[in-house]
């Protein structure tokens, strides 16, 4: 799309969200789309996903209400709600409409690859940059698309579907922080934050590739590839500092995200209710929160690492495994069909610095007194055995 065509849109969305609460960036819901949801799910089982998984802690009790037949959700200020009705039981209930179909095999399951991040020209800006002396640089977004190329490689040599969201650094979206001005002073103004020359240019920047991006990327899932399942790659860190000058640590581990745990404040946001509807009725958790399960033991056994713990309420644990969380990001809360996302490896942990610095190496190197395969591989080796198991495949 055009960037001129492209900015008037926003300036357009802008004026029409007076009206109102959206995320930035963020198009208006279409609440009527939620209609082919009608009569697919029944109360209890909308109430498990709702209460359990979307929006625990009674996060929902202010926008969503429960009858014996149906629930409503509000929409806008001074718009009707939405009503969708429950189906009296699982025998009446009507098909689930999606694109993606849950499937437990191996073979010809079409995947997703999101790389995350961008890497490249854009690293710094997305602070997912560090270096250390004359070492090469540690960036996060360079790496998981050489996880990406190997993974898909695997992947498709054991059957799979495969395609990458990206091939190089180059963002999907047309837009760039200087056509996101006016969006990034609304943001900031919205969030209470000053509107100064440092404070804009932050914002911008962070909304071209924190949002902007991604929401281009979710146009490609949902739009153009719908695949049956998004693999978003990722390597984890701890706050490093100054990136010229990082502080290395001993801290290590893993952790996998699916969807879920929107908070009351962000249940606010007209386009996260909708976007939490979406995800609960086409029932892509149980999948989502399976495949991840099986991840995270493949993963686990490849790389040794010990699970992440989240200690706030941004997070809560799912599934029965101590790897796998539900969390409201944009991503998996964007990408319609069930998202697998992968949080491996603390980046400026010691131990991973250096097999960073190693390469890809072919083979085992003895790592602190232990033979192991180049970082890239193991990863790879990880979540494919997972997905291998989980589809009951060797």
């Amino acid at each position: 799309m055009p960037l001129v065509r492209t900015t008037l849109i926003l300036l357009l969305l802008a004026n029409f969200a007076g009206a109102q609460k959206l995320t930035p960036l963020a198009r208006p819901p279409d609440w009527s789309s939620l209609h082919r949801f009608q009569q697919t799910i029944t109360k209890d089982e909308f109430v498990r996903l709702l209460t359990q998984v979307y929006a625990p802690h009674g996060a929902w009790q202010d926008h969503f209400t429960l009858a014996e037949d149906h629930a409503t959700v509000a929409t806008a200020p001074g718009q009707p709600l939405f009503r969708l009705d429950f189906a009296p039981d699982e025998a009446s209930a009507k098909p689930v409409p999606r694109y993606w179909k849950p499937t437990r095999s191996l073979r010809g399951l079409r995947i997703a690859i999101d790389p995350g991040h961008l890497g490249g020209e854009w690293a710094r800006m997305e602070e997912r940059w560090f270096q250390i002396g004359e070492n090469k640089p540690v960036i996060e977004g360079n790496m998981v698309l050489e996880v990406a190329e190997l993974l898909q490689k695997e992947l498709e040599r054991r059957g799979a579907k495969v395609v990458l969201l990206r091939t190089s650094s180059k963002p999907a979206t047309n837009l760039r922080p200087e056509k996101l001005r006016t969006s990034a002073a609304a943001s900031l103004r919205e969030r209470g934050r000053p509107v100064n020359p440092a404070s804009l240019k932050a914002e911008s920047e962070r909304l071209f590739y924190r949002t902007a991006e991604i929401q281009a990327r979710a146009r490609l899932v949902n739009q153009r590839y719908k695949p049956d399942l998004v693999l978003a790659l990722h390597f984890n860190a701890e706050a490093w500092g100054n990136p010229a000058r990082p502080t290395l640590t001993g801290l290590n581990h893993l952790h996998l995200l699916v969807s879920g745990c929107y908070s009351a404040r962000e249940l606010e946001y007209d386009d996260q209710r909708y976007d939490l509807m979406v995800k609960l009725l086409n029932r892509s958790f149980d999948q989502e929160v399976g495949v991840s399960r099986a991840v995270a033991q493949g993963m686990a056994r490849a790389t040794g690492l010990p699970p992440y713990t989240y200690t706030g309420d941004t997070a809560i644990n799912v599934g029965g495994s101590p790897y796998v969380w539900a969390r409201n990001l944009l991503a998996n809360r964007l990408f319609e069909c069930p998202v697998v996302y992968l949080e491996p490896y603390v980046m400026n942990n010691r131990e991973v610095h250096h097999r960073v610095q190693l390469g890809d190496y072919s083979g085992r190197r003895k790592i602190n007194g232990t033979l192991r395969e180049n970082i890239y591989r193991e990863y790879v080796r990880g979540v494919a055995d997972g997905l291998a198991a989980y589809h009951g495949e060797n």
